[in-house]
């Protein structure tokens, strides 16, 4: 019987979920960058020490809830064998209801790279089928470069990424990065903006 509820398990990466569609590719090319400059031994502490959040699913199916982005650097680096946590066993459930356990749970994001809800079952089902989207990788940059504060809600840079698909056109995304996070600094910091997690805006008195 496989351990379950926040046992560490190791098994293979391509047998893993997504519960997601999409990624920011910049992060994913940062993470691989990262692991390259890594020594072995300090290798071997990331893969041991970084644990894949998962839920276990029907048919016994173990789906991620997180680290996605780490998950395709390392497939794409030619690492298979990694170390995970079961949080919940929802096995015994149909589909339909694991889907809306999922979705209530926000342990699921089903929409694709041009920000629109997808079916369930249209997400991908390995690590290598996720998706790029650009405003992922802007809001991935556009946090760190201050423009909006880490936040713990699931998904918050989803959010953000939406907000600047309303506001930046995809054509001066492309053409330029730095630009493009320049002017994610400023319509960031919109009032317009306020309802998003890590809004780092000035408040309207009263």
């Amino acid at each position: 019987m496989r351990p379950l509820h926040h046992h560490i398990i190791e098994c293979s990466l391509t047998s893993l979920m997504p519960t997601q569609c999409t990624i920011g590719y910049i992060e994913v090319a940062s993470k691989r960058e990262e692991w390259r400059n890594l020594s072995k031994k300090a290798r071997t502490t990331l893969l041991g020490q970084h644990w894949f959040p998962s839920i276990l699913g029907p048919k016994n199916k173990t789906y991620i809830i997180d680290h996605h982005h780490l998950g395709l650097a390392l497939h794409e680096e030619g690492i298979d064998r990694v170390k995970l946590t079961i949080l919940k066993d929802l096995s015994w459930l149909g589909e339909d209801t694991f889907w809306r356990v999922m979705e209530f749970h926000q342990w699921v994001h089903p929409f694709n790279e041009l920000g629109q809800r997808v079916p369930f079952n249209k997400i991908p089902t390995h690590i290598a089928k996720l998706m790029d989207d650009p405003y992922r990788s802007l809001a991935g940059l556009a946090r760190k470069s201050g423009a909006f504060a880490k936040d713990i809600t699931p998904y918050s840079e989803f959010l953000w990424a939406d907000y600047f698909r309303s506001q930046i056109d995809k054509k001066k995304l492309l053409k330029s990065w730095e630009g493009a996070v320049e002017l994610a600094n400023e319509v960031a910091k919109k009032q317009e903006a306020s309802y998003l997690p890590g809004w780092a805006g000035k408040s309207i008195s009263i």
